[in-house]
């Protein structure tokens, strides 16, 4: 399945909060950055665990969004990623491998405590694409 991910700069939660009174959504997930378990490789600052880790909304019958505060100033043109989920590692890791060639990895495709396999590339084109295997 493919949805488009939001990219936000501190503010995921109002902006979703108006997505799903626009279009009677259902909020189906909503985590935070102080949600998730303690990791030195990745502090959260204690101004940032309010801030969206992942959401997810229901705009209807068969069309979902995505989205997420980010730690860097989002770019005009910057602020929607593919998202592919995939419930097999090897397409995911095939489609990986091309889409990195001449692009840029912005976070490995790796073990994660909500996915089997989750990571961030820009291909050569400009294009985020965020794989995550469930």
């Amino acid at each position: 399945m493919i949805k488009p991910y939001l990219m936000f700069n501190r503010e995921c939660e109002d902006a979703f909060k108006l997505y799903q009174e626009a279009f009677d959504g259902e909020l189906l997930a909503m985590q935070k950055y102080g949600d998730m378990p303690p990791n030195p490789e990745f502090p959260v600052d204690e101004s940032d665990k309010d801030l969206v880790l992942h959401a997810q909304l229901k705009l209807t019958e068969n069309g979902y969004i995505m989205g997420s505060d980010g730690s860097r100033d989002c770019i005009e043109g910057q602020k929607v990623c593919i998202s592919v989920e995939l419930n097999s590692e090897e397409p995911a890791i095939k489609a990986w491998n091309i889409l990195k060639e001449g692009g840029n990895v912005q976070m490995d495709l790796q073990p994660t405590f909500f996915s089997k396999l989750h990571g961030s590339v820009k291909d050569k084109f400009g294009i985020t694409w965020m794989f995550t295997v469930m």
